[in-house]
C-alpha cells in the first residue's frame, strides 16, 4: 500500500520469485509509473501496479497473503474504510504489517504528524477486525506490528 516509487515492491517482487505476484498500490498514477519503468530497468515482471482510491485499495477479495503499509497508514484520510477494504482481500491467515514512527519516541526526527504510538494503533486496527499476532521492536526509529482477521470481532461489513 503507498508504493510509491517501488522501494519495497521492487524487494518483495525478488522475494516472492517467479511464481509469486506483488500488487503494488498507490494512488498517483505518476508513482505507479516511476514503479513501472523501475522495475523493466531491473528486469521484474511479477509486479503488478494498482490504482487504488481514498476508499479502496483495488486488492482481489480473499487473495492477498499480506499487506505491507510502511509509513502510509497515518496519511489515510479515511482508514476505517481502508482498514474494512483491506481485511476483505486478505487469506483467511493473510496478515495485515504496519511500519510506522515512533511517537513514543522524541528523539526519531520526524514531524509528530508523521509518527504514531502503539497505544494509538491499538486503538484503530483491532476495533476494525484484526487481532495483534506479532510485533518487531528492533528497528531505531519505527514500530512494526503484524495483524491478521480477528473473526472474533464483527467488523462491519
Amino acid at each position: 500500500m503507498g508504493c510509491g516509487n517501488g522501494f519495497y515492491s521492487l524487494k518483495l517482487a525478488e522475494l516472492v520469485g517467479k511464481k509469486g505476484q506483488v500488487l503494488a498500490v498507490d494512488i498517483q498514477q505518476e508513482m505507479l509509473h516511476l514503479l513501472s519503468e523501475r522495475a523493466k530497468e531491473v528486469q521484474i515482471e511479477n509486479i503488478k501496479p494498482v490504482l487504488g482510491t481514498f476508499t479502496d485499495p483495488k486488492l482481489p477479495p480473499g487473495g492477498v497473503d499480506l499487506i505491507l503499509l510502511v509509513d502510509v497508514y497515518h496519511e489515510f484520510s479515511h482508514p476505517e474504510v481502508m482498514l474494512k477494504s483491506m481485511r476483505k482481500s486478505l487469506k483467511p491467515d493473510g496478515r495485515l504489517v504496519l511500519v510506522e514512527f515512533r511517537l513514543e519516541d522524541p528523539q526519531v526526527p520526524i514531524k509528530l504528524l508523521h509518527k504514531m504510538s502503539k497505544d494509538q494503533i491499538l486503538k484503530e486496527i483491532p476495533p476494525n477486525g484484526y487481532k495483534l499476532v506479532e510485533q518487531f521492536d528492533k528497528l531505531p526509529w519505527q514500530h512494526v506490528m503484524f495483524f491478521q482477521k480477528d473473526d472474533a470481532v464483527t467488523a462491519t461489513e
